[in-house]
């Protein structure tokens, strides 16, 4: 499990309470649970895409994790996503990667992709949303700015369809995905497509504790099924 910030961390182990033990190696601290017989390894990652995929190449590598799991906040693009609204990742477009010049690839289309469109594992967002099907599946615009300015969210939804934004969920799916390893993201706004820092300061402990509970769910009964 991957998480980004001390917010996110710290409503996780408000629920898991203390590993079972504690490992540091490539300056990423991770703790490792008995999640009653399998082994749940988490980290912080720290924002932004780099250290998002550093952290999970990390576990991928380092302790063979066959998932990835990120939770995390999240900024909303559209009215509807509201303040702690909960949502799983369908897809990510990385909006502020850019080769067009040199090879003609729209901007946020990686050469090795059909469209600017990086897909999750459906099997995993088909367990996630029969488990709690008020969930929404979006589509995430992903990069290395914390999106504050209200013009700037709604045109991010405008271009891609994007209904939440966040600065990890391209690096960590683009190294799953090259890992052949399924990952699953769940995300609950923490700034509304009208808010920005200030709303984001206040409200991301209690989006992180809602969206922890969620995800808890979740791998509790991706447990039951073995994914």
């Amino acid at each position: 499990m991957i998480v980004a910030i001390a917010d996110e961390i710290a409503a996780l182990l408000g629920k898991i309470g203390e590993p079972v033990r504690t490992e540091v190696s490539c300056g990423l601290e991770v703790s490792i649970y008995d999640m009653g017989g399998d082994e749940l390894y988490v980290t912080q990652s720290g924002a932004g895409e780099i250290y998002a995929a550093a952290a999970t190449q990390h576990l991928i590598t380092g302790y063979g994790v066959e998932l990835i799991v990120n939770f995390g906040i999240c900024g909303g693009l559209t009215p509807e996503m509201s303040l702690c609204r909960i949502c799983v990742v369908g897809s990510v477009v990385h909006y502020d990667f850019d080769t067009s010049p040199v090879d003609g690839c729209e901007v946020g289309r990686y050469i090795d992709y059909p469209d600017v469109f990086i897909p999750a594992d459906r099997k995993l967002l088909r367990l996630a949303t029969a488990l709690r099907p008020e969930l929404t599946e979006v589509i995430c615009a992903s990069g290395d700015k914390f999106i504050a300015d209200e013009k700037r969210k709604r045109e991010l939804n405008a271009l891609y369809g994007a209904r939440i934004c966040e600065m990890e969920s391209a690096g960590i799916l683009l190294t799953a995905n090259r890992c052949h390893v399924p990952a699953l993201l769940v995300k609950a706004v923490s700034d509304s497509v009208s808010g920005g820092a200030e709303e984001f300061n206040k409200m991301a402990c209690e989006s992180a504790r809602a969206c922890v509970e969620l995800t808890l769910e979740i791998i509790s009964k991706l447990q039951e099924v073995k994914v």
